[in-house]
């Protein structure tokens, strides 16, 4: 039977994290810790998830809101690992095959170590399979014991261990593929007989091993693979090796990374090849960047689409924006949601646009402020412009056709709709449409009083000497 199921353990605080928000959303990458066993799960065959919950059940059950695959099993007393399985069991009471169990804060598990985990399983037709990995330090861990033929009798734990057996380095690693007619049968039989009083999931290889059920281990070469997060700081590591991880598949996929140690790409990023990323770029949620772009350093990118010959200048922010093709962008400036600019557009230093959409071939080039706009193509806009869209109640468009030259310092007070081939003079604060083809002035008349500087010092000296 190739049906794959998963269960995964999510009911625990986290106590050492030292947090008000339950362990397995803390962020890593980009993404909450419980998606990383989730998705290589799934990625590993798995077509239906069980989630066992308990601290803060709802803020986990909301992240999965909607996924038809997942289902949840309420543990509202934690009382050991075999126990949330057995919580997990009524779910999943009608499926026929193969369980995966994994612990939800174990975020870099892959999905080629699952594979052939279950692959292994099968050859062998084991009731249980236990990922297992050696280490250094097994202090902490329980320890697979295994007969004179390799299969596996039993997993003690630390405290239940005598001397001779906590000597040995080969770990459990708390990941399982189970064949679920034994698994559900054998969860229910489970006993608190043991130092922590708990119901022991381990305690299920023993009991297959009595009823002569082949019990297996599946070994994982890089022992990072089934490191659990527990604290803080085994989050970084763990992030500093996901991050690794992502940096090197763009990178073979023919992105350049000028330091890989610190480009911050999340793992649903999309590069495309002969694109540059220079250093402390953070490029996060689903953004999309195409091919041949330069991304200088100091840039922030989230959420956005970035087609091809793109360049993003130092310390620019990009935020829920779309940008078509040869863009220029930057430096320092600030695209935010409901941006898009269309072929060859130019954004310049210290601009910053909000619900725009900006023509082919236009340009602002340095301190702008650009919301709710359209603009047309070849449009120049001026040093210091103001599109004035919010009346302190409602936020309202300016309309900016084909070929316009704004001047310097120009308000555009909105709504207001500006024709094509028009021109909006330096120091303008236009109220009022200006139709096509039209020179728009609107400011105050200049007077020049001659001398006046002069007749000011003079009064100032008298006023002293009385």
């Amino acid at each position: 039977m190739n049906a794959i199921a998963a269960i995964i353990l999510a009911a625990g605080k986290g106590t050492r994290m030292k947090s008000n928000l339950v362990k397995v959303m803390h962020d890593l990458a980009g993404a909450p810790l419980i998606t990383y066993p989730v998705n290589a799960a799934r990625r590993a065959g798995a077509s239906r998830m069980v989630v066992v919950i308990g601290h803060q059940a709802e803020t986990v059950q909301s992240h999965y809101a909607g996924q038809e695959d997942m289902a949840f099993a309420l543990q509202a007393e934690q009382n050991g690992t075999g126990h949330a399985v057995a919580c997990a069991a009524p779910l999943l009471r009608e499926f026929q095959g193969k369980v995966l169990i994994l612990c939800g804060d174990v975020p870099l598990i892959t999905e080629q170590t699952l594979s052939g985990m279950v692959l292994q399983h099968g050859q062998h037709g084991a009731a249980v399979t236990v990922l297992t990995t050696e280490v250094g330090n097994p202090h902490g861990y329980g320890r697979i014991l295994k007969n004179e033929a390799g299969h596996v009798t039993g997993i003690v734990e630390e405290k239940d261990a005598t001397g001779e057996q906590r000597d040995i380095r080969e770990i459990n690693s708390g990941i399982y593929c189970v064949e679920s007619g034994f698994l559900f049968d054998a969860v229910a039989g489970l006993s608190r007989d043991n130092a922590q009083g708990e119901y022991y999931l381990t305690d299920i290889i023993r009991m297959a091993a009595e009823r002569g059920l082949t019990c297996i281990s599946h070994h994982a070469a890089d022992a990072r693979e089934v490191m659990g997060i527990n604290d803080r700081v085994q989050l970084a590591e763990a992030e500093a090796v996901l991050r690794r991880r992502i940096n090197e598949n763009h990178m073979r996929e023919g992105v350049t990374l000028r330091d890989p140690n610190t480009a911050y790409l999340d793992p649903g990023t999309v590069i495309g090849r002969d694109t540059v990323i220079h250093p402390q770029v953070h490029v996060s949620g689903n953004s999309v960047l195409g091919e041949g772009c330069v991304i200088e350093p100091s840039v922030v990118i989230r959420n956005c689409r970035i087609g091809n010959g793109v360049t993003v200048k130092a310390g620019s922010v990009l935020e829920g924006a779309v940008v078509h093709d040869a863009v220029s962008i930057g430096p320092m400036a600030h695209l935010r949601p409901g941006t898009e600019l269309l072929d060859e557009v130019r954004i310049g230093n210290f601009v910053e646009t909000k619900k725009i959409v900006m023509g082919k071939g236009s340009k602002a080039s340095h301190l702008t402020y650009l919301g709710d706009a359209s603009i047309g193509s070849g449009v120049n806009i001026g040093c210091g412009t103001i599109t004035c869209n919010y009346d302190g109640v409602a936020k309202h468009r300016t309309i900016i056709g084909d070929n316009v030259f704004v001047g310097s310092d120009v308000q555009l007070v909105a709504p207001v709709t500006v024709g094509s081939n028009s021109l909006i003079a330096a120091g303008s604060t236009v109220t009022r449409d200006v139709p096509a083809d039209s020179l728009a002035i609107a400011r105050s008349q200049q007077v020049n009083k001659e001398g006046w500087v002069k007749e000011r010092a003079q009064g100032t000296r008298r006023k002293a000497q009385d």
